[in-house]
């Protein structure tokens, strides 16, 4: 029951740190961190498998798109300043965070909760139980079909209008040929009109 408060907590305040945060690297950092307070709250519910599922998905392909956006939205505004190494300051936090949740894994995994089993008359292993492939399959593929593939396509519309905005740059700021031929002709269209 700790667990799951500490989890729920982490949970909300990794959330509203998304949302609040002045820049969007660390928003998707917050969000990196409720995918992963989510995935270990599955892991409490012993759904092993939607556990692995919001870290391969969500946390490695998703956020992997957010950061692709936000690289492809700042490129060609301006060069990247080199700011201070701050990897030697993050370094001790990290680990603590690393520890704390093999920690929380391994007394997850230890103390198996067995009420879920009682409850249920299924383990996880089962077909059609709670969190297992079966289940998660038949909830996505009937119940939650139109939801899903409205996402994917909220997602493609996304990745295409970044595309869009990005425009006329390419990486760093150099301008592309169309636009580069058409500032090489400004001046030429000038003298043109200067002599009419």
């Amino acid at each position: 029951m700790i667990g799951f408060w500490i989890l729920s907590i982490l949970l909300i305040a990794s959330a509203v740190f998304c949302i609040t945060a002045k820049k969007p690297v660390y928003s998707v950092v917050g969000l990196l961190v409720n995918f992963i307070a989510l995935a270990a709250m599955y892991l409490t519910l012993q759904a092993e498998f939607l556990a692995v599922m919001q870290i391969v998905v969500y946390s490695g392909a998703i956020l992997i798109l957010f950061v692709f956006v936000i690289a492809l939205l700042s490129s060609g505004v301006r060069p990247f300043d080199v700011g201070p190494d701050k990897a030697p300051r993050i370094a001790i936090p990290a680990i603590l965070f690393g520890v704390a949740a093999l920690g929380i894994i391994v007394v997850t995994a230890i103390r198996s909760n067995p009420a879920v089993v009682k409850a249920t008359g299924q383990d996880t292993g089962d077909a059609f139980a709670f969190g297992s492939v079966a289940n998660f399959g038949e909830a996505l593929f009937t119940t939650n079909l139109l939801p899903f593939e409205v996402t994917a396509f909220i997602l493609m519309v996304a990745i295409v209008g970044v595309v869009l905005i990005a425009g006329d740059e390419g990486p760093g700021g150099v301008v592309r040929r169309k636009k580069k031929r058409a500032i090489e002709r400004e001046p030429i269209l000038k003298k043109e009109r200067a002599i009419r």
